[in-house]
């Protein structure tokens, strides 16, 4: 694998990869501490969280009230893959509107979930982050530790 000090990832290559792919895989622990995924529509904001929507009583959203790690993985057929490592939670207030309005852009189809008091508001404020490009005999890899 390639790795240049100058391959850095950058926040707009982050905010560019998820916005162009829209979906990839939230994986958060269990009660005793087992990974627990889950295929979920994922937004950006300007500030490089991730931004996701779930049911209140969901897993996912249990796990992360529970225990903030997560990972995620965006991407992956085409050869270029996402993965990343953060710190998630539930988003009230301020936040939670400004993370839902990150969201309602990304899915317009979506908005009116964001309405049901039913639905929780997740943010990932990642930590690390590797972009990967394998399409090539010579796989290039740019990671980042965050903040930025």
């Amino acid at each position: 694998m390639t790795q240049r000090p100058a391959d850095r990832l950058g926040l707009d290559d982050l905010m560019g990869f998820v916005r162009a792919h829209g979906d990839g895989v939230l994986t958060t622990l269990g009660p005793q501490g087992e990974p627990q995924a889950a295929y979920l529509s994922l937004a950006t904001t300007d500030r490089g969280e991730l931004v996701l929507d779930a049911r209140a009583t969901s897993r996912t959203v249990t796990n992360v009230r529970r225990d903030a790690r997560a990972a995620v993985v965006v991407g992956g057929p085409d050869g270029v893959t996402l993965q990343a490592e953060g710190l998630a939670e539930v988003v009230h207030g301020a936040e939670r509107g400004r993370c839902a309005d990150a969201y309602r852009t990304a899915f317009p189809q979506f908005a009116g979930s964001l309405l049901d008091p039913a639905i929780a508001v997740v943010r990932v404020r990642l930590t690390w982050a590797r972009l990967g490009d394998y399409r090539t005999a010579a796989p290039v890899v740019r990671e980042a530790r965050l903040p930025w």
